[in-house]
């Protein structure tokens, strides 16, 4: 692969962590190739697989085709959304057999999601083993029957084999809005305010079974998941950044999809959230629940970024992969390899350059300019250190050299602490 899909401007931008129309653009577009190669990877299995598990496939497959064909671009927002990427990876690491077919069947409830975001008429069948039918960024539907009839025209959805008798009905609007309607057994995604950006605590792949962290922090249910809570939050950390740093909000809005809460955890003392982004799953932020909104925002922009670098390393590799060696890195307390100290390092870069903006900023509230002076002097020391062992490094590829060039000097431009303390 090579910087053909990206112009050496735009490289540059990306590197430097600011936020960028045009790197947006490009880093969602190389996220859809990708996901593109693994359908096609997931098509070349199933077609070793018993012919019924293939007719089964193809049928669902033959949906998708038909949707795509119809309205791209909102088939598209339901195979990039990260929960889809999160399936692809499960059942394409699934051995031969039971669990791979598992798995599998999950396909026709993203098919048929397609189909109604399109508008196309379909009747189908789907099987639902595990109960739930999960349409990818719409909601869950509890079918204890274990299969599901779906009947999709122009936007409406009606499922019947769910948990109530009359069956289940959807309206769902051109445009991306929240599905209107439902029944006995529904339970729709909900928005987070001012945004495109949903709280998903529902889909069943929106965590890893092993959970996430040194303390395998598992997906939080919705009753440990109060939406005035994370919407106040989310809020809070919108009006922050759009006194801080205003082309923040946009770039968060371009690049994430969906919040998924973790928990419950527990908290001790001033110890930061519990965050994560999978790499399967770009686009969805994994965190505990924030205290604040000056920690929301924090999480945002630290996530953000793990999704921009793992989208762009998706077109452009930057480490070499299968190298053993391991760094010490200032905010992990386990030695971590290049390629983690690369992800880190841009993420806390990105953080340094929001606290030096909070720090200096007129409109920052007074408590989060403190916090941010005193974050910016500890993350620039420590993003400086994980620098110079990217720098020396002989794991990164070319490409990878001259990205944490340009990290540097962003980094250096930054200054000191003294230099906006006021």
């Amino acid at each position: 692969m090579t910087l053909a899909p990206l112009s050496s401007a735009v490289f540059a931008e990306l590197a430097r962590t600011r936020p960028l129309p045009a790197g947006a653009t490009a880093l969602s577009a190389g996220l859809h190739t990708r996901r593109m190669v693994l359908f096609k990877a997931l098509l070349a299995r199933v077609e070793r697989m018993d012919p019924v598990v293939r007719r089964r496939f193809d049928r669902d497959w033959n949906v998708l085709e038909q949707a795509e064909r119809a309205r791209p671009a909102a088939v598209r927002g339901v195979l990039d959304y990260p929960m889809t990427g999160a399936w692809l990876a499960a059942n394409l690491a699934a051995p031969d057999g039971p669990a791979f077919e598992r798995h599998l069947t999950h396909f026709g409830a993203v098919a048929a999601t397609a189909a109604v975001r399109a508008g196309r008429q379909v009747t189908m069948a789907v099987e639902v083993p595990s109960g739930l039918l999960a349409l990818p960024g719409l909601g869950v539907l509890r079918c204890p029957a274990g299969r599901a009839r779906l009947e999709i025209r122009a936007g409406l959805l009606r499922v019947e084999g769910g948990g109530n008798l009359g069956g289940t009905l959807l309206h769902v609007p051109p445009g991306g809005r929240r599905p209107r309607g439902g029944g006995r057994g529904w339970s729709g995604l909900r928005d987070l305010p001012d945004d495109a950006v949903v709280l998903d605590d529902l889909d069943p792949y929106r965590v890893p079974t092993s959970g996430i962290g040194p303390a395998a922090l598992p997906a939080a249910e919705r009753r440990h998941a109060p939406h005035r809570s994370w919407a106040e939050r989310w809020r809070g950390a919108r009006r922050l950044l759009l006194a801080t740093d205003p082309g923040r909000v946009a770039e968060i809005s371009a690049v994430l999809r969906a919040v998924v809460p973790l928990g419950p955890g527990v908290r001790h003392g001033a110890r930061q959230p519990m965050s994560a982004t999978m790499r399967a799953a770009p686009g969805a932020v994994l965190t505990e629940l924030p205290v604040s909104a000056e920690e929301m925002a924090e999480v945002l922009v630290h996530e953000a970024h793990h999704t921009k670098l793992a989208a762009l390393q998706e077109l452009v590799p930057l480490s070499e992969q299968g190298r053993g060696a391991v760094h010490r890195v200032g905010w992990r307390p386990d030695p971590r390899p290049i390629a983690g100290v690369l992800q880190g390092a841009y993420a806390h870069l990105a953080l340094t350059d929001l606290w030096r903006r909070a720090g200096s900023g007129t409109d920052t509230p007074r408590s989060w300019r403190r916090r941010s002076t005193e974050q910016f002097e500890a993350y620039r020391d420590q993003v400086e250190s994980a620098l110079s062992i990217l720098l020396e490094s002989d794991e990164l590829t070319f490409e990878g050299r001259e990205f944490a060039r340009e990290m540097g000097r962003h980094h250096a431009s930054l200054g000191r602490c003294s230099r906006f303390l006021g």
